[in-house]
């Protein structure tokens, strides 16, 4: 990737950050519960974010939809910016897409464990809504 193609891609996520940012401040409730923050901020400090609830925005890539052991209907995917990415897992419909644009609020755990599985940085979505569905007047 070439360097004028990271700045763009770089601008683009800071432009991102602070649509959402103001798009959380005219819509009070439950999306404010955490501050928001870079997924790199997630991951170069993940002891001080474990088990605290969060709220991040990136890209969808790899969502899955599955059924748990209960049988409740799960989603997954993981959450990218420029500068990482983070695994979101949740019960229920997600009603977002592959590639779209979103605000994730949930709790971040830097380590999970079931079994002989683990797994790091995860966000165990309790919110999850696509950027451009939140106030399409404000979303380019």
């Amino acid at each position: 990737m070439s360097t004028l193609s990271r700045l763009r891609l770089f601008v683009f996520a800071r432009a991102i950050s602070v649509l959402a940012a103001l798009l959380l401040m005219s819509a009070p409730g439950r999306l404010l519960a955490g501050s928001m923050l870079e997924i790199t901020e997630l991951l170069s400090h993940p002891e001080q974010y474990d088990r605290q609830m969060v709220v991040v925005v990136g890209r969808v890539s790899n969502f899955q939809i599955a059924t748990n052991r209960q049988g409740q209907l799960a989603y997954g995917f993981l959450l990218k910016d420029v500068s990482g990415t983070v695994k979101v897992v949740g019960l229920g419909k997600a009603d977002v897409r592959e590639g779209d644009q979103v605000i994730v609020e949930g709790i971040f755990s830097r380590l999970r464990q079931t079994g002989r599985t683990i797994v790091y940085n995860e966000i165990k979505a309790s919110v999850v809504r696509p950027l451009d569905r939140l106030n399409p007047d404000l979303v380019g």
